[in-house]
């Protein structure tokens, strides 16, 4: 199993704790955990190489 795909479980795992959760502030909690466990995954994805790097759009020089 990739570094990756723990990752997501992880985070999936957060989103269930929060769906039990008793309260608003352990709700926030386990769903900023789920955010930050699939930041990491999507950012260990792009360091195996399997995405891309972010793409820098270059605006066009429109002549007048």
């Amino acid at each position: 199993m990739k570094q990756s795909d723990i990752f997501r479980d992880n985070a999936e795992n957060c989103l269930q704790l929060a769906e039990r959760a008793e309260g608003q502030p352990a709700y926030k909690r386990y769903s900023r955990m789920a955010d930050a466990w699939t930041a990491l995954a999507r950012e260990q994805d792009w360091l195996d190489g399997e995405i891309p790097p972010v793409t820098v759009r270059i605006p066009q020089n429109q002549e007048a």
